[in-house]
């Protein structure tokens, strides 16, 4: 940990208590941590990484890059990951619950065809599911991503106000 900590530290500059803020951990979170995006936002983004992880496990497909050897081992369910064969009622459930997200992220990019910088939707994978960092991109393309995790905040009824 103590590795993790120094090397959060020197790379973003932070102080050794907030280098144990485990935001600084992913492209979504350290959006949240500098109030790029807000918690709501980022709570909305996590749901959704946890629906296409578990998804593509249930389903067999591949996901888009695993983040260690360890990952990959739980992912093929080797340790710790899924086993068995899941009932066709929680199959169901699941492809419902992702196609409600990936129809609301559908419904921003043709919301937002006109705007510019990228698709909401190919800034929610890129963030989201594979983890890009985000220090180079543009206004427009966080504001795209925004919309992207508005719509996401609204299927999963996470708005709280």
């Amino acid at each position: 940990m103590a590795t993790v900590i120094e090397t959060r530290q020197r790379h973003y500059g932070v102080t050794a208590k907030q280098a144990r803020d485990e935001r600084l951990g992913t492209a979504l979170g350290r959006l949240a941590w500098q109030g790029t995006i807000s918690q709501i936002q980022y709570e909305a983004g996590q749901e959704f990484g946890e629906l296409y992880r578990r998804h593509h496990v249930v389903l067999g497909l591949p996901l888009p890059s695993p983040r260690s050897v360890a990952g990959l081992l739980v992912n093929e369910g080797i340790f710790g990951g899924f086993s068995g064969e899941p009932d066709e009622d929680s199959v169901d459930r699941l492809r419902r619950r992702f196609d409600a997200a990936t129809d609301a992220l559908d419904q921003c990019d043709r919301d937002q065809r006109m705007s510019l910088g990228r698709r909401p939707v190919l800034l929610a994978y890129r963030v989201i599911c594979v983890d890009e960092d985000t220090t180079c991109w543009p206004d427009e393309d966080i504001g795209n991503l925004r919309v992207a995790l508005n719509a996401l905040v609204r299927v999963f009824r996470l708005d709280r106000s």
